[in-house]
């Protein structure tokens, strides 16, 4: 099967590609830079924006199928870039799709569209959205979420997946910037630290994608709808973040804050770098941040074990060690 991976290039996107390719399909990435390392693969890389309708129906030309991987990523930033990538590039991917005649769209999504300010504990899929967002980057998911999900009808297929906080080997994201905060001696525990989250392995978030693929049928329970993703259990935040550092060889973490003093901190920033029309540095602390290491967030997975057929392959105290070897 000819598929187009947007953001390939990624952490996620790699993995996906890696158990695409293992399956013998003929895999497209369309990312806006080029990646050598794909291409030696024998992945096609197609460069291009995905905010630019042109740019992305040339892309999709030809296509059996699409994950849509590509998004902005980020605690804080200018409504209008994460509005581009996230909104305009997902209604793009989804009208090429229909013009094309491409069946089957696979987007990926992120629990943080359900996550407003309270605690979510063993939420499903029935959770409604937030009525207000702590942060642009969930706020803009969400609607593109809404987008593919309506989108599905007899001519395209499409579901949306959930990974949470995913984690692995050569992670650009979350755990470099743990540990880079903790060296400085900038990371403190935010809350009572007794809130439980859900993390996904990398390689399990890449194995439901695959599956999704292979269910995503006409007549599939997963069609038009969206699927939390997680490890076989949640872990209590702190202590995880912990057994991350010990795997860089860093100190467990003495200091601490309230959950109130880091939310107002993180409001007075945003306040204070909206006024003046700053949004390309990466601000110590946010509303969004305070209270994703406060609160729980954990899901279950029921849904996704009997309609979509996904359970983790490999364990998390497998994935840590893993992790470890590969430190």
């Amino acid at each position: 099967m000819k598929i187009l991976v947007t953001g390939g290039g990624g952490f996620l996107g790699k993995h996906i590609i890696k158990k695409l390719l293992e399956q013998n399909h003929e895999v497209y990435n369309f990312s806006r830079s080029f990646y050598p390392e794909l291409e030696k693969q024998g992945v096609t890389c197609l460069r291009g924006n995905i905010s630019h309708f042109k740019e992305v129906f040339k892309a999709l030309e030809g296509k059996e199928a699409v994950f849509h991987v590509a998004s902005k990523v980020g605690m804080w930033g200018k409504w209008q870039d994460f509005y581009n990538t996230n909104v305009l590039g997902t209604d793009n991917i989804i009208k090429a799709c229909q013009e094309l005649g491409i069946r089957k769209l696979i987007y990926t999504s992120t629990p943080s569209v359900v996550f407003g300010k309270d605690d979510l504990r063993n939420a499903d899929e029935s959770t409604p959205y937030p009525s207000q967002y702590m942060g642009r980057y969930a706020h803009s998911k969400s609607i593109a979420e809404k987008k593919v999900l309506k989108a599905n009808g007899p001519k395209l297929l499409t579901v949306a997946l959930r990974p949470h906080l995913i984690f692995g080997e050569n992670d650009p994201n979350l755990i470099p910037r743990l540990v880079k905060a903790a060296k400085k001696g900038k990371l403190k525990q935010i809350g009572n630290g007794r809130n439980l989250v859900d993390v996904i392995y990398v390689e399990n978030a890449a194995h439901a994608h695959i599956i999704a693929l292979e269910k995503l049928k006409e007549g599939s329970p997963i069609c038009g709808k969206a699927y939390f993703l997680g490890q076989e259990s949640p872990v209590n935040l702190w202590s995880f973040i912990g057994k991350i550092l010990n795997i860089h060889g860093l100190a467990p973490l003495k200091k601490s804050i309230s959950f109130k003093r880091a939310f107002f901190i993180g409001a007075m920033i945003e306040k204070v770098l909206d006024l003046v029309n700053c949004y390309s540095i990466d601000p110590p602390m946010t509303r969004f941040v305070a209270l994703q290491l406060s609160k729980s967030h954990y899901f279950s997975h029921k849904k996704a074990f009997m309609e979509l057929g996904y359970k983790p392959i490999i364990s998390t105290k497998n994935a840590l060690e893993r992790l470890n070897q590969w430190h």
